[in-house]
């Protein structure tokens, strides 16, 4: 229409900024020229309503003039298409109900959930959460150690403390049963089967308390704990009521009950007692020998080499392990008997200090 701008809009988007931020489409523009440029007072933020434009930009006949017409088509450009492209071009920009730009810091719709990987995606993702086969071997190398420092660390429980443990409530038990068979006369002297306990040895200076039992047996004598009398053919020796002879003994030195583990602390003079069903047999230590071949059996011959007796006699002889812990070597200690107490007369002097 001549001498007339044509303004076009629904539901408020004529002139000026729209609720909330957005932008109208077509002549908004040019409302937002007239209302920065033109215009000496604010828009009404309530009404949006259409402001008389200064009278300056007027042309001839009241039209708006080319210039500002111009200006405001330069301002935006118009979005091609019907409303319903320009609904999204305005959606696009921010929002057609006051979107508007979102402000820094804001996350994106960018940063919002992902969209499902391919399949060539996934797999790549998966080979590169794969372990290589060098993790995976030292991994493996490294549970080994673990699992085998646990096992060691539990065999050497077992043997140090456990064996003891138990052991010592074997022996306990035997010297118990031997008392109580000898106060109601169960057990009369004579021939003992191997494993079966016949006396009870005594060595105050140690305070060791131990069954002795028939022959050297591991399983059957040593591992409860006991002690042993070579008694087996043909490393048999005298039994202590025998008039002369060598009455031989072996212990362990370390773990099941570990009765000889500190004999290497006696010195000649300490008393050794052999309780009996009806007799105490008093030994003094004479002689050690600290270290000799396992395979060195003449150190308990009736007459011992290299513990200085040098007839027959009444002797006793320990053996055990040596150095602790190892069974590489024997360790001897030598004894000879100084009295012979009947029951009936009651303990030793030894016993009672």
């Amino acid at each position: 229409m001549a001498g007339r701008v044509r303004l076009r809009g629904c539901r408020g988007e004529v002139g000026g900024a729209r609720p909330g931020g957005g932008q109208g489409h077509g002549v908004t523009a040019l409302g937002d020229r007239y209302d920065g440029a033109s215009y000496g007072r604010p828009l009404d933020d309530e009404t949006v309503a259409l402001r008389l434009p200064d009278p300056s930009l007027m042309g001839a006949g009241g039209s708006v003039s080319a210039s500002a017409a111009s200006v405001a088509s330069s301002a935006t450009p118009a979005t091609p298409g019907g409303r319903a492209a320009r609904r999204k071009a305005a959606k696009r920009r921010g929002g057609r109900h006051g979107g508007g730009a979102p402000e820094a810091g804001t996350p994106s719709s960018a940063s919002g959930p992902r969209a499902p990987l391919s399949r060539v995606e996934a797999r790549k993702q998966a080979r590169a959460r794969k372990s290589s086969p060098a993790v995976v071997a030292s991994r493996a190398i490294g549970e080994v150690f673990i699992t085998t420092g646990v096992l060691m660390l539990l065999f050497v429980t077992y043997q140090l403390w456990w064996t003891n443990v138990r052991a010592h409530a074997q022996a306990g038990q035997e010297a118990s049963s031997l008392q109580q068979d000898w106060a109601s006369g169960k057990r009369a002297p004579g021939t003992f089967s191997p494993g079966q306990g016949f006396a009870i040895l005594h060595i105050p200076k140690l305070d060791v308390v131990v069954p002795i039992a028939e022959g050297v047996s591991n399983k059957k004598v040593l591992d409860k704990g006991m002690v042993g009398h070579y008694g087996e053919s043909p490393l048999k020796t005298a039994m202590p009521d025998a008039k002369t002879g060598n009455f031989a003994l072996a212990g362990h030195r370390n773990t099941h009950g570990e009765p000889f583990r500190y004999i290497n602390r006696l010195q000649a003079g300490d008393e050794v007692v052999v309780e009996t069903q009806d007799t105490y047999y008093v030994y003094k230590m004479t002689s050690m020998l600290p270290v000799t071949s396992p395979s060195n059996t003449t150190v308990i011959n009736p007459v011992p080499a290299g513990s200085g007796f040098t007839g027959p006699g009444r002797y006793i002889t320990l053996t055990t392990c040596t150095p602790e812990f190892t069974s590489k070597y024997r360790l001897i200690v030598w004894g000879k008997m100084v009295e012979v107490r009947p029951r009936s007369k009651g303990k030793p002097d030894a016993l009672v200090s």
